[in-house]
């Protein structure tokens, strides 16, 4: 059989039998607050937002892909990095993508390292000084430390090392990175009730519980909520293969604290709850 190539559009890459240039089109980049153009450039229904972006970079060396976002009108969400010019329909030679500049961004690995590492310190700062009369005026030199002192302690300084060590080994982030101003903030509230509850805890006039049952009880929900929230991190982690977004409707599996999911949204969080009750 003899095949006719004459019909076959040069968009596709050939034209009667020949190989010729994929066709192009020229779309605007514009400032998303004026909407004044601020570059042009050539593109083709194969390239990917991730290509433009690194069209725009090196017009801009500033810049780099994560703090690059890109909308097809101002009342849209953002494009993603995969997303290829064929996937918007309406996308023609001339259209104009609306550009933000989201500022310098930071990991989210380093921002869970930063949050979780500094109560460790700052509760250990204050457990560490409660005879020093600087900062607690009651204290006594010779004042020995209470069993319920040194358990809230382990307890307290374990949730946060446990914390960083999900951070290393067990969760997979959808997204690589955040805004860094927002650092400042998350760290002053981890940080500051750290301080916080470990001056009071810590205080010579700190009175222990009642009875030792209260003690008891309140390190077994501690202990049960911490294990259901590992549990609940490790059945996330499973859920997501390494180096991939995906994002799948989360079900229990044969770990008996993940039943939780048949019951709330964030079995996660109410582990969390738990352990800090």
């Amino acid at each position: 059989l003899r095949l006719r190539s004459s019909g076959i559009n040069a968009e596709y890459g050939c034209y009667k039998g020949r190989t010729s240039q994929v066709r192009k089109m020229k779309i605007d980049i514009a400032n998303g607050k004026t909407g004044k153009t601020l570059l042009t450039v050539d593109v083709s229904k194969a390239d990917s937002i991730l290509d433009i972006k690194k069209m725009h970079i090196q017009q801009k060396s500033y810049l780099y892909p994560t703090r690059i976002c890109y909308k097809t009108s101002l009342k849209e969400k953002p494009l993603g990095d995969e997303v290829k010019i064929a996937d918007l329909e309406t996308f023609t030679d001339g259209s104009v993508l609306y550009f933000k500049d989201l500022g310098p961004q930071i990991g989210w690995a380093t921002v869970f390292l930063a949050e979780y590492i500094g109560p460790i310190f700052m509760y250990l700062i204050f457990f560490l000084s409660r005879n020093c009369t600087c900062i607690y005026p009651d204290a006594k030199e010779d004042a020995p430390m209470t069993c319920m002192q040194q358990l809230a302690c382990a307890c307290y300084v374990g949730h946060y090392v446990k914390r960083v060590l999900e951070t290393i080994f067990v969760h997979r982030f959808s997204k690589a990175t955040m805004p860094i101003g927002n650092l400042f903030k998350n760290c002053t509230y981890y940080w500051g009730f750290s301080g916080l509850i470990s001056y009071f805890t810590n205080h010579p006039l700190y009175t222990l519980p009642a009875c030792e049952l209260q003690i008891y009880v309140g390190l077994s929900i501690y202990l049960f909520g911490e294990l259901g929230n590992l549990s609940i991190h490790l059945a996330f982690k499973n859920m997501r293969p390494a180096g991939s977004k995906t994002r799948v409707i989360p079900v229990p599996n044969g770990n008996p604290f993940t039943l939780l999911f048949n019951l709330v949204s964030c079995p996660n969080y109410t582990y969390e709850v738990l352990s800090w009750v």
